[in-house]
């Protein structure tokens, strides 16, 4: 009865994310989000199948008739269990030296998007022993989307936990280095989780290579962004809780390190820590009452209560209160998860949050390993073909759940790097990945289908390795071009010393900074600019930057242009 309740759930995941994965929802719903790509990447999937399948039937054949070809037993030689306990150890180091390369040259080891660059501004005012910075006299030349500038004080509006991984490279002098080192840890971590679930060696050791080398994870972690260190410590906290709930491991001590784990990954990313802390919580309390195992729970609610304090005491010390967040105060309320009207001011509905869904698992086929087939495809088959699940096994998929339903539920399309807010499923999707091959051969033995399933894993790296990876490589290389100018640098070689510079940005960017500075709220700011013709934003501005004007009674006199503009058109 158990068995068959776990193939239920299993098969529910892999339909589910075969739906929103291979099919266009997006394209097929008018009036919000779509994947104008999908046609494109669909003739490369179609395609790259064919090969990918034309060249294991090939060697299929071939491997029949030349014994060189194919090897049997040969993985299980290589992954034996002594072996495979330096895997974590190998991969974590191969993996620092990928992350690190593609920091340095494929991102100029700098902070290029707005939210790495607003986190290492706060982790620089945080390594300089302050929380915020005084305000300046004219906002208008400092302000920046992510900046609060509210009593006197001026600090990004993220969660403390982000910046303060990156504090410790400011202190350091090589803040580009944090996310090759938390995602190397993150490797180590991994492979430690994959011997607690009792995997052969083989599947424990090729999921922590998968996870390692997984392009998406490789580039995540070459930047600055915090879901790399949030996803270092929700690993930590995932370690721990199957260790704290190991009748033989078990104890108060590694409940309180999985807490501790959640709290900061939460302090980092709420919404990210607490996907997996909520799961964590029902499979505690549900040990306690049926086991009388109460010790691990008790010590979870102690570790995960001091990263929450520290994060309580942040917000009251710069928004005031200790349940406001910093986005909440600089955005209002319609930052918040649910469905009503975006910052932007376009609604957020359940029809939205499937599109957006939908684009997260479509751009993941592609994100994910960068083959010439979908990413997701092996990691279905598994969950279709699976037996079984673990405790471990349901915990995952449990919490994979719950982070898609709560993004489900966020009106951000948030791409950067690939699905960013998908990130914290890489570890789950490796894992089911590298169960694939055994799937199979568990399923259909050890003939012609298992050899092909061989066959076409190996062509699929292969091709997309030599293909499609340097092509995403050279991409991030000469992207984000305004961001890597370093002004520092440029003022030193022109001999300029002690002088304030001026860097000119973009018109819109400045119409947003000098509506900003006459107090207009962001939310507000932000639907203005989309709505209304820059110059007559720019005549407006002008007027009422020369006059005394409250926010209120600028940003009522700013909407009434639309309006106007309109029945000019």
């Amino acid at each position: 009865m158990h068995r068959a309740h776990d193939r239920t759930v299993a098969r529910a995941a892999a339909l589910t994310v075969a739906v929103l994965g291979l099919l266009p929802l997006a394209n097929w719903i008018s009036g919000g989000h779509s994947a104008e790509w999908y046609g494109l990447v669909l003739g490369e999937w179609l395609s790259g199948t064919a090969i990918v399948v034309g060249a294991a039937t090939v060697l299929t054949i071939l491997s029949r008739r030349i014994p060189l070809l194919w090897h049997p037993g040969l993985i299980q030689r290589l992954a034996t269990p002594g072996r495979a306990r330096w895997i974590p150890g190998i991969a974590a180091g191969l993996a620092f030296a990928v992350y690190a390369v593609v920091a340095w040259r494929l991102f100029d080891a700098r902070p290029l998007h707005i939210d790495e660059i607003m986190q290492v501004f706060q982790g620089r005012i945080f390594a300089s022993g302050r929380l915020w910075l005084p305000s300046e006299p004219h906002p208008e030349f400092t302000s920046v989307m992510h900046l609060i500038d509210a009593g006197g004080k001026v600090y990004s509006h993220f969660p403390p936990g982000g910046p303060a991984m990156l504090a410790l490279g400011s202190w350091a002098g090589a803040e580009w280095l944090i996310g090759p080192v938390f995602g190397a840890i993150s490797v180590l971590l991994f492979g430690h989780l994959m011997r607690l679930m009792n995997l052969s060696a083989a599947t424990a050791s090729g999921a922590t290579l998968v996870f390692a080398l997984a392009p998406f994870v490789a580039f995540m972690s070459g930047s600055h962004m915090n879901h790399v260190t949030s996803l270092t410590w929700i690993l930590l906290g995932v370690v721990a809780l199957v260790q704290s709930l190991s009748r033989d491991r078990g104890g108060l001590q590694s409940g309180v390190i999985a807490g501790f784990g959640f709290g900061v990954a939460a302090a980092i990313r709420p919404v990210d820590g607490l996907a997996f802390a909520f799961p964590a919580a029902a499979w505690y309390l549900w040990r306690a009452i049926r086991h009388r195992h109460v010790a691990p729970m008790l010590g979870a609610g102690i570790g995960i209560s001091l990263p929450l304090i520290g994060l309580l005491w942040f917000n009251a010390r710069t928004t005031g209160d200790p349940l406001t967040f910093g986005y909440a105060l600089l955005w209002g309320k319609s930052q918040a998860l649910g469905f009503h009207a975006a910052p932007w001011g376009e609604p957020h509905t359940p029809i939205r949050g499937l599109e957006l869904l939908n684009l997260y698992f479509l751009r993941l086929q592609t994100y994910a390993f960068e083959l010439p087939i979908p990413s997701l495809l092996p990691a279905i088959i598994a969950l279709g073909l699976t037996g079984g699940l673990s405790a471990p096994d349901r915990y995952l998929l449990s919490a994979g759940a719950l982070l898609a339903g709560i993004y489900f539920a966020y009106w951000f399309d948030g791409f950067y790097l690939g699905p960013r807010f998908m990130y914290p499923l890489m570890p789950v999707i490796a894992l089911w990945t590298a169960r694939f091959p055994g799937a199979v051969r568990d399923r259909f033995g050890t003939g012609k289908i298992w050899r092909a399933t061989v066959y076409a894993l190996i062509t699929a790296v292969l091709v997309g390795g030599f293909t499609s990876l340097p092509i995403r490589a050279d991409q991030y290389r000469r992207g984000l071009r305004s961001s890597r100018w370093d002004a520092d640098r440029a003022a030193r070689q022109a001999g300029v010393r002690e002088a304030l510079i001026f860097v000119r940005e973009s018109w819109g960017s400045e119409l947003l900074a000098r509506m900003w500075a006459l107090g207009i709220p962001r939310s507000d700011a932000e639907s203005i600019y989309q709505k209304t013709d820059a110059c007559q934003l720019e005549l407006a501005l002008g007027e009422l930057e020369a006059h005394a004007v409250s926010p209120t009674g600028a940003t009522e006199a700013l909407r009434a242009i639309p309006a106007d503009t309109s029945r000019l058109i």
